[in-house]
């Protein structure tokens, strides 16, 4: 099915075409005035000036020359507002009610599309600070496969570099004794470490690393020997991303956020060469104070672009060079239409500067769409990043305990059937909603203020809002047992509302997925669900006498149940059957 924009703009763009004007003015919008008209078409002001015609005439003209399932008005200058007839309302309606998913369709062809959005460190426990790359990705990816792409997503670890060399230099000081240090070259094949160590390890060699240049270049030179391929040293790698990964795994699992992908910065490493390779086919690459530089600058740059850094003066690599290399892997092996990086936007600089070479160097050809998704920060309420009481950065898992006992109570709360594993399992799902609906509905760049009390709201702008209007909905039909699936004409402005709201779906969907814009599926379901609410308190479904009409309204919130379920999951948020 075609958004009802889409097939308004059909008609005024034939009708345009027909009364001897562009088909291109014929574009129809939704109104931003309701309370005047539902639709609007303004293309008779653009007209005016290129055909020298006043534009109520040109809107005149139009007018008479289309038909349709809709009123129009012209009003001056010459808007053409555009009213829909209750049949095509209702139409809509029931065409959505029989699809899965929900009438929307793509109407370009689908795109091989790789959202790059985690970027975890191994050896690392998951923190707040890596909660925003999730959420964000996670419903990113989930948009483009809603709309029919091929997706994959691709958790990018840090999973090579000096923080190895830190752990396993930590390790050695520790436990010198191990056969990884050793000439040996057969290895044990569990790690001589559990993931509660590693992650005492790595913040421990990290902080003294900083404060020992003797200890910093131990780990530096420990790192190039790993780089090398030191048969030991290698072993203890892989032990070090096994144990991560699984840690990893279960965290993410608790957030709702899955990746087809778990590749890290190692996997490019092969790439690296046949990359330099390009660029010097491509006499792209410059010697600079000993480092291998590659210039981006490009005409009309409005700030100063500094050079690609390909190499070091060392001649170690970059996140530069992996970042470059790991295009040409994508490339190379998925062909993808477009890549996506969910990242904090103080890295844009970065990515713009990668983007540029890896075009320049034709690794990714020119059709190829590269976008940089930048967030802010999550605030704590005093304005800066969010931390624990005691001043620290929380762990994910420890915030995950935080969310589903601040809710807890309420899930309790006039409940009878008390049970211990359903409420826990509630409560989580609901703290989750609260998070990342409180992430979600903020435009990504922006920084936020994390308010659980508020986030976690069963009334207002929340994800508990939501989860509890579909409960109550899905409670109602429980009650009701079975009904015949057909919608009808309104009886109340507030039904009308909730009609004209349900055919927007697919028009915002559309703009969610071009402007990669979860935010707008959070207001789209919070207007929803107050508009059922609304309906709700002035409406008795279940007691209602005429047959006909109560089916007509339990299809109605069977209809809103699918489609707020679906803005749920596409915000990688659960839906309930009881709160």
């Amino acid at each position: 099915m075609k958004t009802v924009v889409a097939l308004l703009t059909e008609v005024f763009s034939a009708g345009f075409k027909k009364a001897g004007y562009d088909y291109d003015y014929g574009k129809v919008s939704l109104s931003s005035r309701q309370d005047l008209c539902q639709y609007q078409c303004s293309g008779a002001l653009a007209a005016a000036r290129i055909y020298k015609k006043a534009p109520f005439e040109i809107a005149e003209n139009v007018v008479s020359m289309i038909e349709g399932e809709f009123n129009v008005e012209i009003v001056k200058p010459g808007f053409i507002n555009i009213n829909l007839k209750e049949s095509l309302i209702v139409d809509y309606l029931n065409q959505m009610m029989c699809d899965a998913r929900l009438g929307y369709t793509l109407d370009v062809k689908p795109k091989m599309v790789i959202v790059d959005y985690g970027g975890p460190n191994v050896a690392k426990p998951l923190h707040v600070g890596h909660l925003r790359a999730a959420i964000i990705g996670e419903s990113i990816k989930r948009i483009n496969k809603f709309v029919g792409n091929d997706v994959i997503g691709d958790i990018h670890l840090g999973d090579w570099g000096l923080q190895i060399g830190i752990v396993i230099h930590e390790l050695k000081c520790r436990q010198p004794d191990l056969p990884y240090f050793s000439q040996n070259e057969i290895f044990p094949s569990e790690a001589p470490f559990t993931i509660e160590e590693l992650s005492e390890i790595y913040p421990f060699g990290s902080k003294k690393s900083k404060e020992n240049e003797k200890y910093l270049n131990a780990a530096r030179e420990i790192t190039a020997k790993l780089q090398e391929g030191h048969p030991g040293y290698i072993a203890l790698w892989q032990h070090i991303a096994r144990i991560s990964k699984v840690d990893l795994e279960s965290n993410y699992k608790k957030l709702n956020v899955e990746f087809d992908l778990w590749n890290g910065e190692s996997h490019s490493m092969p790439a690296i060469s046949k990359v330099i390779d390009i660029l010097k086919s491509k006499d792209l690459i410059e010697a600079n104070q000993g480092a291998l530089i590659v210039h981006v600058e490009e005409t009309g740059d409005k700030r100063p672009m500094p050079p690609f850094i390909l190499l070091k003066s060392d001649g170690a690599a970059l996140y530069s060079t992996t970042d470059l290399a790991t295009i040409y892997q994508r490339m190379d092996e998925y062909g993808p239409d477009e890549i996506i990086y969910v990242v904090d936007k103080r890295q844009e600089l970065h990515f713009e500067q990668v983007f540029r070479c890896a075009k320049k160097a034709e690794i990714a050809p020119t059709t190829t769409e590269m976008n940089f998704i930048g967030f802010g920060t999550m605030n704590g309420k005093d304005g800066k990043p969010f931390k624990t009481r005691e001043g620290g950065i929380m762990k994910l898992e420890d915030l995950i305990h935080m969310l589903r006992d601040s809710v807890k109570d309420k899930v309790i709360h006039g409940r009878d059937d008390y049970d211990e594993t359903l409420v826990d399992d509630i409560a989580i799902k609901v703290g989750l909603a609260a998070l990342k609906y409180g992430d979600l509905i903020n435009h990504s760049t922006k920084n936020y203020v994390f308010d659980l009390d508020r986030f976690a709201n069963f009334e207002g702008k929340t994800g508990p809002y939501i989860q509890y209007s579909i409960v109550r909905m899905k409670s109602i039909l429980n009650k009701a047992n079975c009904y015949d699936k057909k919608i009808v004409e309104a009886k109340s402005p507030t039904e009308l509302n909730i009609h004209l709201k349900i055919i927007e779906f697919n028009q915002m969907i559309h703009l969610a997925y071009l402007d990669k814009s979860p935010s707008k599926i959070c207001e789209y379901a919070f207007e929803l669900s107050n508009l059922f609410n609304r309906f709700y308190h002035e409406t008795k479904i279940l007691t209602e006498e005429n047959e006909s009409q109560k089916n007509a309204w339990l299809s109605l919130l069977n209809l809103m149940i699918m489609i707020l379920e679906t803005c749920l999951d596409l915000l990688g948020i659960d839906s309930l059957e009881k709160m």
